[in-house]
């Protein structure tokens, strides 16, 4: 049933393919890197115990699939499809009075700094509109991830605010809130095209 509902996708580089339990093992390998946690939510566990990848799939990931709250997919590249690279993630569950986080990425070091990132967010960002229909997309992150606000900035998102919130590296940093429509959606995806007369000539080209 899961299969039917929830579909790999695909970019000019990436192949997301929807999460299992059989991704747990590469995860253990990849995750537990400073570099990656650092800027994630404090209910993410440091030291990284050996058994956290499957408890996370298993408990976290893949009942949230099957209730469709939560998507969740493996980056991997299109040309050599076993290998794990990160995983992104689409959220509708968030409560109201807590961060409203629609999506999470990560991607290992040695795949940063290539924009692979930024394809994985178009497509997932594609899915959030056009086939779950959903109005708005919102994201939290650490004032510090420079990175991360990258990609935000550069897939036409706006950030709508501030606020002190714990992150894994640290109590009371500042957060910024970013949020996209719909509508805002549509329309920076139209700038992207190649003939579009309001494309901007400033599009930064990695994240």
């Amino acid at each position: 049933m899961l299969d039917a509902l929830f579909p790999s996708l695909h970019t000019r580089r990436l192949c997301l393919e929807p999460l299992t339990i059989a991704d747990a093992p590469a995860i253990q390998e990849l995750f537990p890197q400073w570099e990656i946690v650092r800027f994630m939510a404090p209910r993410v566990p440091w030291p990284y115990g050996p058994n956290d990848a499957e408890r996370f799939v298993r408990n976290v990931a893949l009942p949230g699939m099957e209730r469709g709250e939560t998507w969740h997919w493996s980056i991997r590249p299109r040309e050599g499809t076993d290998r794990l690279m990160g995983v992104i993630s689409l959220m509708d569950n968030t409560p109201t009075t807590g961060p409203r986080e629609n999506r999470g990425f990560w991607l290992a070091p040695q795949w940063q700094g290539q924009g692979l990132m930024t394809e994985a967010v178009e497509a997932v960002t594609d899915y959030w509109f056009l086939v779950l229909e959903r109005d708005v997309m919102r994201t939290e992150k650490a004032a510090e991830n420079a990175a991360s606000i990258a990609i935000s900035r550069k897939t036409g998102m706006r950030m709508t605010g501030t606020r002190r919130r714990d992150f894994r590296c640290g109590q009371n940093m500042l957060a910024e809130r970013w949020e996209i429509t719909r509508t805002e959606w549509l329309a920076w995806k139209e700038r992207q095209k190649p003939n579009s007369s309001v494309r901007s000539s400033r599009q930064e080209t990695s994240s």
